[in-house]
């Protein structure tokens, strides 16, 4: 388990929130949580707004759905300050107080799908899980890179992809630097880029599609996921997909609350919550 502590230590005292305000407001209780997709270690993850959503919420049981370290970034030319630290420390903090901490690797920090089945400060590693709500529906949790077609080709086409999208972030952080001097709230452009380009739909909708396909085959009733940056609820052939969506785009997370009902929630400055319609109580 050295590597593996060696990859957590050195965690910096955390500073002090900027206190922004969360769509749940402060000490909201959830029954469970589910984030994915941080990235820490890359200059476009949003660390500091992560940090905020975490210190505000809190629950019985908090899903890492993979991707929460960019291991592939820090390899080529990684970044990392105190914020990214504190929003790990944040998480300790959670588990040692006696939140469940379950940490599903991605395909961004898949060295850590070495040590599935262990057990590292109070955080639980695993390939995968079977998530069952209050309401007594189960899910597949899963970060979903096994599931990508474009994942799945060369390494020089995802290496290239990887790049694009590095560049799009990197615009997106410009674009949303200067909405922030003018007073603008956050804009996610390149998550809406993606709803408006028919090539990223289709990779989206074949993506959602074969996670439909794999909850169907487990009998299971939906799947939870990350991986493509695309917060989503919905239902597709009686089944539910959930993506938790990202914390480099759109900064969303899962929520189920006590009645087991899900919900996406928006955690940057802005107040409104984007996601509120429960599609899975729509569809029962």
């Amino acid at each position: 388990m050295s590597e593996l502590a060696s990859n957590f230590m050195g965690l910096g005292e955390a500073p002090a929130s900027s206190a922004r305000l969360t769509p749940q407001g402060p000490g909201a209780l959830h029954r469970t949580l589910f984030i994915s997709d941080c990235h820490l270690g890359s200059k476009n993850a949003k660390a500091t707004y992560l940090l905020d959503f975490l210190r505000a919420n809190e629950a019985d049981t908090l899903y890492l759905v993979g991707d929460i370290i960019d291991g592939l970034q820090l390899k080529r030319s990684g970044f990392w300050d105190e914020t990214h630290s504190a929003v790990l420390e944040a998480i300790f903090q959670k588990a040692a107080s006696g939140t469940q901490v379950i940490y599903i690797p991605g395909n961004h920090d898949a060295w850590l799908r070495t040590y599935a089945g262990h057990r590292w400060a109070g955080i639980d590693i695993r390939l995968e899980d079977t998530f069952e709500a209050a309401d007594g529906r189960r899910y597949l949790v899963t970060h979903g890179d096994a599931y990508d077609g474009f994942c799945q080709r060369s390494k020089l086409t995802v290496a290239v992809g990887d790049i694009a999208y590095t560049a799009c972030t990197t615009a997106n952080n410009l674009i949303n630097r200067a909405r922030r001097r003018l007073g603008r709230p956050y804009w996610p452009a390149t998550a809406l880029l993606k709803r408006h380009l028919k090539g990223a739909r289709a990779l989206i909708e074949r993506f959602e599609a074969g996670l439909v396909a794999e909850a169907d085959r487990r009998g299971v009733d939906g799947v939870i996921c990350g991986h493509i940056h695309h917060a989503a609820l919905q239902t597709r052939e009686g089944l539910a997909y959930c993506n938790t969506g990202d914390w480099v785009e759109s900064c969303t997370a899962l929520v189920e609350d006590q009645d087991g009902r899900l919900r996406l929630v928006h955690g940057t400055e802005i107040t409104q919550i984007w996601f509120t319609a429960d599609a899975l109580a729509k569809a029962a």
